[in-house]
């Protein structure tokens, strides 16, 4: 029942640990020096690196649901269900579509000429934000990121809220008190992670480019750059 589960922890450990050492020491840096500025090579790195392993974990935390689905809906069948084979099939689709659909937002954004000072109010370097500094009709950009979106955010998250639906149900059958809390206690951890996680990304990324304000993008941003990847380790 465990192996699972912890291989899956240890996928979604390695994501958050790069994808917080993409942005975290670059801000550092950029923070202390006097004219906050990166290089543009520098930024192209960090929104590859950030989108396809942010990209990447919104669809591990969409498998680590179906694995919580099985352990708890099909306990009989769940190593039978969820074999090495499988588990190591879904790691590897959710680390290749990350990288894959990021190589693909990128190359459509740098492509955009940028007009002005070139400037980014933002903590580090993403599509939304470099979307705004183009100086030409961006309303395909717009459009693919949205499709994007909803690929890597609205689907895997109504994958999850299905399967924790399931799991509800399941769990609300167990006669035990005992048996109900460690089944909600096991599923619980991961359920706010989602929230959090989920919540702030499509905050973000699942509104008209000039809705929101940049301090209420910025503030955003640090929920899914860096306090949802150190909680992980805390809530698990």
């Amino acid at each position: 029942l465990h192996s699972p589960m912890y291989f899956f922890l240890s996928n979604l450990s390695c994501v958050d640990i790069c994808f917080t050492t993409s942005v975290a020491p670059q801000l550092l840096v950029t923070m202390n020096k006097k004219d906050k500025t990166m290089s543009y090579g520098g930024c192209v790195a960090q929104l590859y690196v950030a989108m396809g392993l942010g990209s990447s974990e919104c669809i591990l935390l969409a498998v680590m649901a179906y694995d919580r689905y099985a352990a708890v809906c099909q306990p009989l069948h769940y190593t039978t269900i969820m074999h090495p084979q499988l588990c190591a099939s879904l790691a590897s689709i959710a680390w290749l579509s990350g990288l894959v659909t990021s190589l693909i937002q990128c190359s459509l954004t740098v492509q955009l000429p940028l007009c002005g000072h070139h400037k980014l109010d933002h903590i580090f370097c993403e599509v939304p934000v470099l979307i705004k500094l183009a100086c030409v009709d961006t309303t395909f950009n717009e459009v693919e990121l949205f499709v994007a979106s909803v690929v890597f955010l609205i689907v895997p998250m109504s994958l999850i809220l299905v399967s924790y639906g399931f799991i509800t149900q399941a769990v609300l059958r167990i006669k035990s008190a005992a048996g109900r809390r460690k089944a909600f206690g096991t599923c619980s951890s991961h359920l706010v992670v989602v929230i959090i996680f989920y919540g702030t990304i499509i905050f973000m990324y699942l509104q008209p480019a000039k809705s929101s304000s940049k301090n209420q993008g910025k503030f955003v941003s640090l929920f899914y750059t860096i306090v949802t990847p150190l909680l992980n380790p805390v809530i698990y």
